[in-house]
């Protein structure tokens, strides 16, 4: 098991002083600096010839430098590279570009269908922290309960609440910035730059669908500038969208056996595997900013989001499904059908014992409680009476998300740059489920519930300062910048309606004590009860500084420290040190070393949720405590603590006289103490009784019981190589892109109690350690053709998280995207085109006769196929 270390304690503390002094005592190593170019004269005419590559502000406090004379790997993404592809969604917008970023469909994965994780550089979705015009970005209020081993428990940001026609460019860091940023930033950063612009615009109409025919989506989006007063600017966004449901399923064997036996009530398919319904997706966003004079400026940001969202969820047996319909077994072994006796057991009318054999419809004892007309029907119920054929939760919800930053930045007299700046941030989570039971409650069940919401809440105060300072002995000025940063963070829960956790008389007899056997709560996803909702909240603080400079005219460095004190998880002291040395013209030599930190949200150690998930081959209700609960304490829970990691990187940068440009960049980063949800451990009766006696009336439902633990350590590697090169082809410009990257993730260390091997192979396997794409993008006065080929390596997945047993070896595949597009005019253009081309599809599920899902669920490439669209857009 992976030793835990107290932020705060003498040994991490020691490491991270050390690491700050070494940079400080080896001038040799500070992150480049503009200010140098400019002092240079040769650098001067350099960067007259880089005048038109694009520039970056991520990543330093000095002057924006771009992408080549970044000391660390920077991706800089156009606004254009986001709309020249079928993706609408902005996840999947940044993996089709970005092959380190990776996200896949989450057909049947709880609240992972409204919010999918993503990741960065094979770690999980919350050690990427996001920034928007440079600050940070809150998270989302979901927490991914079911994350595919990767993300399991991880609390990340919702970057699709963004539209992506309000976005100047991206820019994607990928190094290691918790020194330079704060918790969150052990895979990177990336930061969304808003479009500024004080006239002019577009607007964009686009409509798909699948080669399948369905996921039909529409959208629309707007972007518009105007000027505020004669000093400033209003640039305004909107986004609204609207896409159908796939289904890539299969019958089940189950259910297709139910038919052969005469239930003539199952559907076809029984279980729906596809992407979700968005029934509206709706985001606006405002950028402003205004010239106060005197080398000063206000500025204002903020945004806000919601969308619908309904997914399919896992079948209910009408045999088979516990606490629903399954009864037992007699003295002989016979499967016995769940019967409620609705005026008690032992009193009144007695129901009689219903054997289900192949088709339980065709039982005559079960006709006779079927029958409402007589005494017995009106006494006995089972769930047969209302679905014959089982049921097929329908899983949701509505996710909003609002934003505001507002600050102010100038210079002072003596020169010192500064930043002031506030921002509060909000999402919310308002779960829904329909066509389901809360089985305690018999025959009076509603069908639909509001099982309850959860929202997070981020007020953020910065105080930057920079300047740019002449210190005699030095080649350069040496640009440092220092700063404060407050951060206040709440979880808060919501009772979910009465009726989606009431304990029901089928569950609870207040004259006996005693259940008939029916589950509690809306079945798929109970809801929030009382004692379960709460608000949560922490503050934090955090002091930075940070040093740049050239040391000679081919060589700069730089280095940062940050101390940060939390009121749960007390003090950690983080470094960074980044370097970058120009080895001739053409080539340069950059790397990094830093350590970070990522402190467990209170969300994290404070939710309270039930979760439907495989346990093997059977589904269970798995109930997920604090690790501080009593019952979670018995099974080896204990207090959260913060996430550390140590990263290198080291890279190559060539950039050629032709045009030629070439990164090539290693990293490897360490994680000791990472959170993760525990494989599903066993509840014995004991276990339940003690749940009971806590006032948990409903534990009676629970099969195992899962917890967040910091249960295991990791070394995740790769490398990085992007190229592009541009040149006149048949009496146009064609442009070459090439990204590819290497990750290979291994765990080092884990608790074998608590984790299970098939879990340890999703960590290192589930993402494809090759991806790449190859982009040819060409252009001849009004036409233009983009084409990219997108390879994905091999991936491992634990098929429904069943934790071994249902392993899947996938192989790679390589699909062809497309676009073809004409401008009429300068302001009309029309494209069309296609993601995945020729429909290529994952290898097929081996176990698809298990849930219903024709292919592997996690796939990176998606398991909808080809996806063709046409698109308009007015420029004015």
């Amino acid at each position: 098991m992976a030793t835990s270390k107290v932020p705060g304690s003498k040994t991490r503390l020691a490491q991270s002083i050390s690491l700050v002094l070494f940079a400080a005592s080896i001038p040799l190593l500070t992150t480049s600096s503009a200010y140098a170019q400019e002092a240079n004269d040769n650098q001067q005419e350099e960067q007259v010839e880089k005048a038109e590559e694009r520039i970056a502000v991520v990543g330093t406090r000095s002057a924006p430098r771009s992408v080549g004379d970044s000391a660390v790997p920077l991706d800089i993404i156009s606004a254009e590279e986001f709309m020249e592809q079928g993706s609408t969604d902005m996840m999947t917008m940044m993996s089709t570009v970005v092959p380190s970023f990776n996200v896949n469909d989450q057909p049947i994965n709880d609240a992972s269908t409204l919010v999918r994780p993503a990741n960065l550089r094979g770690l999980a979705s919350d050690h990427t922290l996001v920034l928007w015009n440079g600050k940070r970005r809150h998270r989302s209020a979901v927490i991914t309960f079911l994350g595919g081993g990767l993300s399991d428990g991880a609390q990340g940001p919702d970057i699709s609440t963004l539209p992506a026609i309000a976005l100047k460019q991206v820019e994607v860091l990928r190094d290691g910035a918790a020194a330079q940023y704060g918790s969150d930033a052990i895979a990177g950063v990336i930061n969304f730059v808003l479009k500024d612009a004080s006239d002019g615009g577009s607007a964009e109409a686009r409509y798909g669908e699948t080669a399948e025919g369905d996921g039909a989506m529409y959208q629309v989006a707007a972007n518009a500038g105007l000027e505020l007063s004669e000093r400033g600017y209003a640039n305004f966004s909107m986004e609204y969208k609207s896409a159908d449901p796939t289904s890539r399923s299969v019958q089940r064997d189950d259910a297709a056996a139910l038919i052969a036996a005469g239930n003539t009530f199952v559907e076809e398919p029984a279980q729906i595997w596809g992407t979700p319904e968005i029934k509206y997706d709706m985001k606006v966003l405002g950028n402003f900013g205004l010239d106060l004079g005197d080398n000063k400026e206000a500025y204002l940001y903020a945004n806000y989001a919601e969308r619908e969202i309904e997914g399919g969820f896992y079948y209910r047996n009408p045999h088979t499904r516990g606490g629903v319909y399954d009864g037992g077994t007699d003295g002989d072994g016979n499967a016995l059908l769940l019967v409620g006796d609705l005026d008690g057991v032992g009193v009144g009318v007695e129901c009689p014992q219903v054997q289900i054999g192949d088709n339980v419809l065709e039982n005559p004892n079960y006709q006779a409680i079927a029958d409402n007309s007589t005494a017995v029907g009106a006494n006995c119920f089972a769930f047969n009476e209302m679905f014959p054929g089982g049921f097929t939760p329908r899983f949701g919800g509505i996710v909003s998300d609002a934003a505001f930053v507002a600050g102010t930045n100038g210079y002072t007299d003596d020169d010192w740059f500064y930043d002031v700046s506030i921002g509060v941030g909000y999402s919310r989570i308002e779960y829904l489920i329909s066509g389901t039971v809360n089985p305690s409650l018999g025959p009076d069940t509603p069908t639909s519930f509001e099982p309850g919401a959860a929202s997070q809440l981020e007020k953020n105060f910065n105080f930057d300062l920079s300047k740019a300072i002449d210190v005699d002995g030095f080649y350069d000025a040496i640009n440092v910048a220092t700063g404060i940063e407050y951060r206040r963070e709440t979880f808060k829960q919501e009772v979910g309606d009465p009726a989606s956790y009431a304990v029901g008389s089928l569950a609870f007899d207040p004259a006996t004590g005693t259940s008939q056997g029916f589950g509690i709560g809306s079945n798929g996803f109970p809801g929030i009860k009382p004692e379960a909702a709460g608000e949560w909240s922490r503050g934090n603080w955090a002091i930075y500084a940070d040093a740049e400079t050239y040391l000679t005219a081919d060589f700069m460095m730089g280095v940062a420290v940050r101390y940060e004190d939390f009121t749960d998880f007390g003090e950690t002291l983080n470094g960074k040190i980044s370097a970058r040395l120009q080895l001739t013209d053409d080539w340069a030599l950059r790397g990094a070393v830093s350590t970070g930190f990522k402190a467990p949200t209170v969300g994290q150690s404070n939710v309270v949720n039930v979760t439907t998930a495989f346990v093997g081959s059977e589904l269970q209700d798995q109930a997920l405590l604090p690790p501080t609960n009593p019952i979670a304490a018995l099974k080896g829970g204990k207090p959260l603590e913060p996430e550390e990691s140590t990263a290198y990187s080291l890279g190559l940068v060539g950039e050629f006289a032709n045009g030629f440009y070439l990164t090539v960049d290693y990293f490897n980063v360490e994680v000791s103490d990472r959170l993760t949800r525990t494989s599903a451990i066993p509840l014995t009766q004991a276990d339940i009784d003690a749940l009971l006696e806590q006032g948990i009336r409903d534990a009676s439902s629970y099969s195992s019981v899962v917890y967040f633990a910091n249960d295991f350590q990791t070394t995740t590697q790769g490398i990085d190589v992007v190229a592009n090169y541009t040149h006149d082809l048949w009496d146009g410009e064609m442009k070459y892109g090439l990204a590819y990257n290497w990750t290979d993730t291994t765990v080092d260390e884990f608790n074998p109690a608590y984790i299970n091997l098939a879990k340890v192979m999703m960590l290192e396997d589930n993402l494809p350690e090759h991806r790449a794409t190859l982009t040819f993008d060409w252009q001849r006065d009004k036409l233009n053709t983009l084409v990219r080929l997108n390879y994905f390596g091999e991936y491992y997945e634990d098929h429904v998280d069943a934790g071994g047993g249902l392993d899947i070896f996938a192989g790679a595949e390589t699909t062809v995207d497309l676009e073809l597009g004409y401008s009429f005019t300068e302001q009309w253009k029309v494209a069309g085109g296609a993601r995945n081309l020729f429909d290529e599809r994952p290898d097929e599920n081996p176990y698809a006769g298990l849930v219903g899902s024709e292919y592997p669920p996690t796939s990176p490439m998606g398991v909808n196929g080809g996806f063709y669209y046409v698109r308009a857009q007015y420029r004015f």
